[in-house]
């Protein structure tokens, strides 16, 4: 399995040292805000993806922690940090080099500058905090101290009032000879969709970005022992030997909420990211550490995959430090805690030996096939004559219940509607979903089954 750039999208980095406003601008020039930022450096670690336009072409925009000179020699954290940035830099189309306007090159800056000239991309130098300068109407006066890193032009901008960010979109775009044929860009996007995305859920410190790792084949996510790594939802496209690609979204490690709340602020955004990345994806890996018990954080989690709609895979991670006891406690354990989802499916994995990583692909797959699945009307209204036929429903008052038809009308999940002339209790709707799927199966995905009253000809009137 490889890890892979986003398709034929153009790429640009943004790079710099810790705390020069990187992730501000990456929101300024993605329009929302995509990235964590807050007023202190090191919030940004992973780097982040983030697809945007400009001028009728849809690149992928990269978000860095930053690089520090011999970072590989410091603090470990530090150093997968320092590692990002340069795998970022070493699959980029165009650099943005964001430096602070508002002081002199710095020795950070110069090593940066050297490491940048020789990465075989154009660099394009982002002179950022422009608005701290005495006089904006003479930028290149103010400035002139930046041609001391080999660069070109430094570009004044404010990530912060968005000045100057077209034309530093402009040049990046220029460097890379992106401007080209837009149109032939927008064709290749339209002729196949996008791989399905995949995103990974659970407790800080349970594995996911290990996990990541080892599906990617490469030092995707950094991995730390330190619980809270990640903060950044990390996008990676992994193609697997067979061709298949999927789009696995890394999530920060979703917290209780009272903690979020008293947590500080980089984690209450972390979190967001993490709920948008459910909201956004076809199916949520839920990882469960398998050493640990399964608690009340784990029920949450499901339930809020259970409420956006999205296909489940169970995850048990680290099963290699499972012994028999444990996994009689697990297995109890998943009964009563995650009894509630019991179509997900649940795969056995250690991301440190590798075991289990075709079954986890397989398992995403069947959920997918059981998400995306439609029945034909005709079979629909079969399945719904027999299981009536079997149990019929109970009476509404004194009325007799008539379930005339169903249909399906979406998938993603999938909805069935089942047409009557009453409601019906929640016991038989359920009757009717556990019946629908021993006919059906739909693997791996919740089901959205609703009895829809029209009321007689006569009640209408």
């Amino acid at each position: 399995m490889t890890a892979e750039g986003p398709g034929p999208r153009p790429i640009v980095a943004v790079v710099g040292r810790p705390n020069v406003g990187k992730s501000t601008l990456v929101n300024r020039l993605a329009g929302g805000r995509q990235a964590i930022t807050e007023e202190r450096s090191g919030v940004t670690r992973d780097r982040t993806t983030h697809q945007t336009e400009w001028r009728g072409r849809t690149f992928t925009l990269v978000d860095t922690g930053g690089w520090l000179p011999g970072g590989r020699g410091t603090d470990p954290l530090t150093a997968a940090v320092t590692a990002q940035a340069e795998q970022a830099v070493a699959g980029a189309d165009a650099i943005v080099l964001v430096v602070d306007a508002g002081g002199e090159p710095t020795s950070e800056d110069h090593a940066a500058a050297r490491w940048l000239r020789g990465a075989g991309a154009p660099v394009v130098l982002a002179a950022n905090k422009a608005d701290r300068l005495a006089d904006l109407r003479h930028a290149e006066a103010e400035l002139a101290g930046w041609h001391a890193l080999g660069l070109g032009e430094p570009l004044p901008v404010s990530a912060i009032h968005g000045t100057g960010s077209g034309d530093l979109l402009d040049a990046a775009f220029a460097a890379a000879g992106m401007l080209e044929t837009p149109e032939a860009a927008e064709d290749a996007e339209d002729a196949a969709p996008g791989p399905p995305a995949v995103a990974l859920l659970g407790r800080p410190n349970v594995g996911k970005s290990s996990l990541l790792n080892r599906l990617a084949g490469a030092d995707r996510a950094i991995v730390d022992e330190r619980p809270g790594t990640t903060r950044d939802a990390v996008d990676t496209l992994v193609t697997t030997d067979d061709g298949r690609t999927y789009r696995f979204v890394d999530t920060a490690g979703l917290r209780r909420p009272a903690k979020v709340r008293r947590s500080e602020a980089t984690e209450y955004y972390a979190s967001l990211r993490t709920q948008r990345a459910l909201a956004s994806a076809d199916v949520a890996v839920l990882v469960l550490d398998a050493a640990e018990v399964i608690g009340e954080h784990e029920q949450q989690l499901a339930r809020e995959v259970l409420d956006a709609g999205r296909a489940l895979v169970l995850c048990a991670n680290q099963w290699d430090r499972m012994d028999p006891e444990r996994s009689e406690d697990f297995t109890r354990e998943r009964e009563r805690r995650l009894g509630f989802v019991p179509f997900a499916r649940l795969v056995r994995t250690s991301a440190t030996t590798g075991r289990g990583m075709g079954k986890l692909l397989d398992a995403i797959d069947e959920a997918l096939e059981g998400w995306q699945q439609r029945v034909p009307t005709g079979r629909l209204n079969r399945w719904l004559a027999d299981a009536v036929a079997a149990t019929p429903p109970p009476l509404h008052g004194t009325r007799p219940v008539r379930l005339r038809y169903a249909s399906q009308p979406s998938t993603g999940p999938p909805k069935v509607v089942v047409h009557g002339n009453a409601p019906v209790p929640d016991t038989y709707r359920r009757y009717l979903e556990r019946t629908l799927r021993e006919t059906f199966s739909f693997p791996g995905t919740p089901v959205d089954l609703r009895v829809k009253v029209r009321p007689r000809w006569e009640d209408r009137r």
